[in-house]
């Protein structure tokens, strides 16, 4: 079995964890912090709408870009770009302002990790696709998994600039890092012709779409459903992070082995209990339970979408076959922040959540039409 452990892959996977940090910082605090500046629901979903949809018009050129001309280059200015926007949210304090941070740092966000998934894709052996793109799900787990805590903790003791300044310092380390990172050699499109999305790629994109939908509704509502049920709402994101640490290397290599829909459909059939669960919740334990099961489901599932996907692409096409991946999850989260942002000011967080659970149903019924109109992959993937 080809060697996945490389020193070049341990740095990469260590600069996604440092990355992902201290995004997820802002996960919890960001909508408390909008609220403290007079935001609404509304505009919490719309701030988060607006960060996404930025990150989807830049996504498809990056992703060009990066297979014309290389990955550093995009790598450290995205770095860079978003560095700047952590720092610049200490400077804001109307809604205005922080409307169009949230563009600058959606933008930033196309660049670092459509880049950065690419340079780890050049690095994982395509035998192990599936196993390598879980362990970079799962640095973003292991940031989660501390991070939305210590961002509240950071808050409630210090203050809200303290955590931009914080997360700023840690967004730097990560740009140190991969300035100096030995990325391998990748195969570097000839074509004239720029390439911005393959047919082949859009049904699991459009999977991609409805899971990362029900998604929104997790990173942008647990905070404020879970504060009316005075949980804390770190507890959550804690035991859900934990959960995923597992679900995502396992998913993963389990794909590998026995195929994608091995692991596809009854993780989102987990997914859907998970967010059932967490509709009808009414303190710490339903919340917990929420946690573990929508983990599990949500874990398992999206790496091995996003394995499947680089599947389907030729090695010269990888930047944008992540740009298509990330694009989805992008306009999922969009969406789904938009939408839920609404039903929750009128209808509340217990429909906002069911809603999110038939969002995973389509997902799931997008899987089985891919199992029917794929016909062929390189490597005789079991959805055939």
């Amino acid at each position: 079995m080809e060697r996945l452990w490389t020193k070049t892959f341990v740095i990469a996977i260590f600069g996604t964890f440092l990355l992902f940090s201290s995004f997820y910082a802002l996960y919890p605090t960001l909508p408390l912090f909008i609220k403290s500046i007079g935001g609404s629901e509304t505009h919490i979903g719309f701030s988060m709408g607006l960060f996404m949809f930025s990150a989807v018009l830049i996504r498809p050129f990056v992703g060009v870009f990066l297979d014309r001309f290389g990955r550093k280059p995009f790598v450290v200015f995205g770095l860079l770009l978003f560095s700047f926007s952590m720092f610049t949210y200490s400077l804001v304090d109307e809604m205005s302002s922080l409307m169009v941070l949230r563009i600058v740092h959606g933008i930033s966000w196309a660049f670092t990790t459509t880049s950065i998934a690419t340079v780890i894709a050049d690095i994982v052996p395509s035998t192990r696709y599936g196993e390598g793109m879980g362990w970079y799900g799962t640095a973003m787990t292991l940031a989660m998994a501390f991070s939305p805590t210590l961002g509240l903790w950071i808050v409630q003791n210090l203050s809200y600039n303290s955590l931009f300044f914080i997360a700023t310092v840690i967004s730097l380390v990560t740009f140190v890092l991969y300035v100096f990172i030995k990325t391998v050699s990748y195969p570097k499109s000839s074509s004239k012709k720029l390439v911005f999305f393959e047919k082949s790629v859009l049904l699991p994109s459009v999977s991609v779409f409805f899971l990362f939908i029900s998604y929104a509704s997790i990173t942008t509502f647990v905070p404020l459903f879970a504060n009316i049920l005075k949980v804390n709402s770190g507890l959550f994101f804690l035991f859900y992070s934990l959960t995923l640490l597992l679900s995502r290397p396992l998913g993963g290599k389990l794909a590998d082995k026995y195929g994608e829909k091995f692991v596809l459909i009854p993780g989102l059939l987990t997914a859907v209990l998970g967010l059932v669960t967490l509709s009808i919740s009414n303190g710490l334990f339903g919340i917990i339970i929420a946690a573990i099961l929508y983990g599990l489901g949500f874990g398992s599932t999206s790496p091995v979408l996003q394995a499947f996907i680089l599947k389907l692409v030729s090695p010269e096409h990888r930047g944008m076959a992540n740009a298509s991946f990330s694009t989805a999850v992008d306009l999922g989260i969009g969406f789904g922040a938009i939408l839920f942002g609404w039903i929750a000011e009128y209808m509340g967080y217990r429909l906002l959540f069911f809603i999110g659970a038939v969002m995973v149903l389509i997902s799931l019924i997008t899987i089985f039409s891919l199992k029917r109109k794929v016909e062929t992959l390189k490597n005789n993937s079991c959805l055939e």
